[in-house]
């Protein structure tokens, strides 16, 4: 699908600009559907419940903007999405893996957003909860839902949303997992975040994590998302979905809209670790040379996962 890197979204209201959108769609409907079985070597899946496009979706585009959400970035929350015509993206879906193999499809609905939608954008009128993802996320990084505890949990540390942390700091998030998974040690979000810092900034944008050269444990991600923020859609929280998502009391388990407020961490010490976090970090640290991110994140889409890890483990103890 890397044809689909130069197809843009354009967000005018005009007649000549709605054509233009029709006719890109069904470009992307013929690209999404043309390789047969297989897309990049991912079987092709079918999405239990993606909703249909309401009969007013061309109109979207002439509603009002939303307001109260000037302290995200402009380029945030002026960035609408590819996936307001649910047409393309069942295309994408459709040959993307989004759950967890032995989990069912019910747990959550996979939608599109509508023309003033916005990543930045909180739960206004809707009936049921939901948060955004990049298609980017299950594509290229191998997310897939539920999220564990782990994930969740380095999310409501750093109070941000599944999509205001960029890809980047995804991929270092999936390949600390399957470095912990490797050692048989159990990953916990202060253990990750203790080889990593933010700086988050006064307009919210995406946020990154930020290597602690002297003793990260993985090598910078190389891989530059450039076509990302185009590419986002709602996960709707279903009944079935609640126990995985949501706490006892409905709160939800991390945060599940843009904040103004993501946590800062600098140089986190020892001291500030529980006595099992700091056996892992030690653990970690008795380790000289880093490790390829994106060779680990590849583990997740392997044909024989557990001989890989198996063989990072071997790597390791060479080290």
């Amino acid at each position: 699908m890397s044809s689909s890197d130069s197809i843009l979204l354009s967000t005018s209201s005009s007649s000549e600009s709605t054509e233009s959108e029709r006719s890109r769609g069904r470009q992307f409907d013929e690209e999404g559907t043309s390789s047969g079985g297989m897309t990049s070597g991912i079987p092709m899946e079918t999405v239990r419940e993606v909703r249909e496009d309401p009969p007013e979706e061309l109109a979207e585009s002439s509603w009002p903007a939303k307001g109260g959400y000037g302290w995200a970035a402009a380029d945030v929350r002026n960035q609408s999405s590819l996936f307001w015509w649910s047409r393309i993206l069942n295309s994408w879906l459709n040959c993307t893996p989004v759950i967890s193999k032995g989990v069912s499809g019910d747990i959550v609905s996979l939608e599109r957003v509508s023309a003033i939608d916005r990543v930045c954008h909180g739960q206004e009128g809707a009936t049921e909860k939901f948060f955004y993802m990049y298609i980017c996320h299950f594509s290229q990084l191998h997310v897939r839902l539920p999220l564990d505890d782990f994930t969740m949990g380095v999310l409501r540390a750093l109070n941000v949303a599944p999509t205001q942390l960029h890809p980047n700091s995804w991929a270092y998030l999936q390949a600390f997992r399957i470095l912990c998974q490797s050692l048989y040690l159990e990953p916990t979000p202060y253990v990750f975040l203790y080889f990593y810092d933010t700086r988050p900034r006064q307009s919210a944008t995406w946020l990154s994590l930020i290597s602690r050269p002297s003793i990260s444990r993985l090598d910078a991600f190389s891989q530059s998302f450039k076509h990302f923020k185009d590419r986002y859609f709602k996960v709707v929280v279903k009944e079935g979905g609640k126990a995985h998502f949501l706490n006892a009391d409905g709160s939800t388990k991390f945060p599940f809209s843009w904040t103004g407020n993501p946590s800062r961490y600098k140089d986190i010490g020892m001291d500030e670790l529980s006595a099992g976090d700091k056996e892992v970090v030690e653990i970690l640290l008795k380790f000289v040379d880093k490790l390829p991110t994106k060779g680990l994140v590849r583990v997740y889409n392997s044909v024989h996962p557990i001989i890989d890890i198996e063989g990072i483990y071997l790597l390791l103890k060479l080290c």
